[in-house]
């Protein structure tokens, strides 16, 4: 492992000002961003789908008030042509697992979104060590592939497809959950110009690895206690389905985030970040 401290800006125009300090984790399968803010107890958040931490900063930046916060990039998220391609979800969660190592964080809080989602569960499941509370959004345990997905990934595979692409970033819109308008435009813009950010064969690569992920029948190896935080409006997985695995887990608490969709961590960071700050760390059962 190699270690490279850089200055980058990771500014946008959602009320934040730049991360002046990012760090690299460069190892032999690919190199990982990982970005640090405030000080307490170590909170690691894991980014989703596409956008890598720039598309954490703005939730990151509300928790870092009362928690030292840890975004740790995926593999792919940076220089994907020079990163081996992993073969599964558990692949992206030993990464995972490494760093928070690497880094000496003593079983920190996770907290995945989306298809970090996923990869925050496999690293519960696998590495209880690691983990002393779970927090999940917009995720499930298993992400079949529906029609409106398998047409965007076969587009991603096939076609070299510009930033202005109307088709995909419509896939990228119905991630709020609403009709954009003039309110919303600048965090829909915000959210299509981050997601570009990661290289689109390597977005098509993490459909195909999502459809194929499925711990359900794993989910009872989950110890630690569990917050499941659904958007009222998600399009993408639906309500029903993160109350669902709220259930699953054995010390599963499910919260709905009102009037948000697949992307409550950024259209609605206030509340996301409330709920997390907020919970009851104690391990017991809540019924829901």
């Amino acid at each position: 492992m190699r270690l490279a401290a850089k200055r980058h800006g990771i500014g946008e125009h959602l009320g934040s000002a730049s991360i002046d300090i990012d760090t690299t984790l460069r190892y032999p399968e690919g190199s990982f961003e990982v970005v640090r803010l405030g000080e307490g107890d170590p909170l690691v958040l894991i980014p989703g789908l596409a956008g890598g931490p720039r598309l954490l900063v703005p939730l990151a930046r509300r928790l870092a008030m009362r928690r030292q916060v840890i975004i740790i990039g995926l593999r792919g998220d940076s220089h994907p042509l020079a990163s081996k391609r992993t073969h599964d979800i558990t692949d992206h969660a030993r990464d995972v697992a490494r760093i928070i190592e690497s880094l000496e964080l003593h079983r920190p809080e996770i907290f995945g979104v989306s298809f970090g989602g996923a990869v925050a569960l496999e690293l519960a499941i696998e590495r209880p060590d690691l983990v002393r509370s779970l927090t999940l959004q917009g995720a499930d345990s298993s992400f079949p592939e529906n029609v409106g997905v398998w047409f965007a990934r076969r587009a991603l595979e096939r076609f070299p497809l510009p930033s202005n692409n109307a088709f995909v970033n419509q896939f990228f819109n119905l991630l709020h959950g609403g009709k954009p308008d003039e309110r919303t435009k600048p965090t829909l813009d915000f959210l299509v110009r981050s997601c570009w950010s990661t290289d689109q064969s390597e977005i098509a690569h993490r459909l195909r690895i999502l459809n194929e992920y499925d711990v359900s029948d794993r989910l009872w190896r989950i110890d630690a206690p569990t917050l499941v935080l659904a958007g009222t409006k998600d399009v993408v997985v639906a309500p029903r389905r993160q109350k669902r695995l709220a259930n699953a887990v054995p010390l599963g608490l499910y919260q709905p985030i009102e009037g948000a969709g697949h992307i409550a961590f950024l259209t609605h960071s206030r509340q996301v970040a409330r709920a997390v700050l907020g919970r009851d760390l104690e391990p017991s059962r809540v019924s829901v």
